[in-house]
């Protein structure tokens, strides 16, 4: 929406001076200052299940809406890739209300004498939820599926990120030179037994807020690669344990990173199966480039006629299958061979014969920390011309 909703079930403290949103564990979950040094009164903090702290911009609404796909930006407290949004987290205000906010609740119970008891119990347990515990939970969440999400899949936007981690596989296939977010780990799926693992482990970190979320990560970087019948049991396991389709949040939908390999190699079977399942799954293959100059110079293994197959696949799965959606990546920067764009528009211009409403294009720009409205002018040239839906890919980890 082109302003705020928020969705789920969650308790609001308001006062004179700001908002406050806590989740069913009684965690603190959004605040927005209300005061005439915030922002604007349409943006908000948002701390998610990795306790990050995002502030929420408008950016002016219709540009953001253009570039990738939502209303509102977020903008994120460490180094990222994004080419849109400011500073926010330079203005005190923010990082005094993700300070402060404690002594708000300890003023409430101070002052005011005849609270009814339940109120004063959700106001304790939102309390001892204090910085060291949120991160406490965080860390549990890190240790359970073996490390931290350090970046998930693009079409998460589709439910603002709020996904619930589960490692099919560690590593990747590609150890490729460009990138900064994926780690070394050599690529290993996990077993059944480590799949309910974690699930039993997530069912107590999430405990009564589990209504909140519809959504899985399955991590790491090339869970396609773990195998149709590793992944068809992880989003069973999930749906009975986690009872994702009884969340208070309409639909349940499952987003994962695949390779070119692990695409090609994957048969329709596996597609069909999650015809049957309750799940949206959305699959995210990192093209990069059609360029062979430029697959060459980012240290891709894989040649331009390969990026070629894998996008042609693609558009069969997104014609033949309604309850699967691959999107695709490629890279964005100026210093790359200038036969990269050209190659980019043959496949999502020219291959297609018609405009496509699935399978969404995300260019990423390779530098990060370097935010820069100027750029943005190529990037919404190349929108225009592309047949399938194009937007910005804004990393974002969990």
């Amino acid at each position: 929406m082109s302003y705020p909703v928020f969705s789920g079930i969650y308790a609001e403290v308001e006062t004179r001076d700001l908002v406050l949103h806590f989740n069913l564990n009684n965690e603190i979950i959004r605040a927005r200052g209300k005061g005439a040094d915030w922002p604007h009164p349409h943006e908000w903090l948002k701390r998610n299940m990795g306790n990050d702290w995002i502030y929420y911009s408008t950016g002016g609404y219709t540009g953001v809406y253009e570039a990738t796909g939502e209303y509102y930006l977020p903008n994120l407290p460490y180094k990222t890739n994004g080419m849109l949004g400011g500073a926010p987290f330079q203005n005190g205000c923010l990082q005094e209300l993700i300070n402060s906010w404690p002594r708000c609740l300890e003023e409430i119970l101070t002052r005011e004498s005849n609270l009814p008891e339940d109120i004063v119990s959700f106001l304790e347990k939102a309390l001892a939820n204090n910085a060291d515990r949120l991160q406490q939970t965080a860390d549990n969440l890190f240790t359970l599926c073996g490390g931290r999400s350090t970046v998930l899949p693009p079409d998460a936007r589709h439910v603002d990120y709020n996904v619930i981690p589960i490692t099919v596989a560690t590593g990747c296939l590609y150890k490729c030179r460009f990138c900064e977010v994926k780690n070394k780990r050599l690529f290993a799926p996990k077993s059944p037994a480590e799949i309910d693992h974690q699930l039993d482990g997530l069912m107590r970190i999430y405990g009564d807020d589990l209504i909140n979320y519809n959504g899985l990560f399955l991590g790491e970087h090339d869970a396609l690669n773990a195998g149709p019948k590793l992944i068809l049991y992880t989003l069973k396991s999930a749906e009975e344990k986690l009872n994702l389709s009884g969340s208070f949040l309409h639909g349940c939908s499952a987003y994962l990173f695949g390779s070119v390999s692990s695409l090609l190699n994957t048969p329709d079977d596996f597609f069909r199966e999650i015809e049957q399942l309750p799940f949206q799954v959305y699959i995210n293959i990192g093209l990069e480039s059609h360029d062979q100059a430029t697959l060459d110079l980012l240290g891709k293994p894989i040649t331009s006629a390969q990026v070629a197959d894998a996008f042609a696949r693609i558009q069969d799965i997104n014609d033949n299958f309604s309850k699967t959606e691959i999107t695709a990546n490629f890279v964005l920067d100026e210093d790359l061979p200038q036969t990269h764009l050209p190659a980019f528009l043959e496949l999502v211009r020219e291959s297609l014969p018609r405009v496509k409403p699935k399978g969404c294009v995300y260019l990423s720009p390779l530098k990060f920390g370097q935010p820069s409205r100027s750029k943005t002018f190529g990037f919404n040239r190349l929108k225009v011309l592309s047949r399938v839906p194009t937007y910005l890919y804004i990393i974002q980890r969990l």
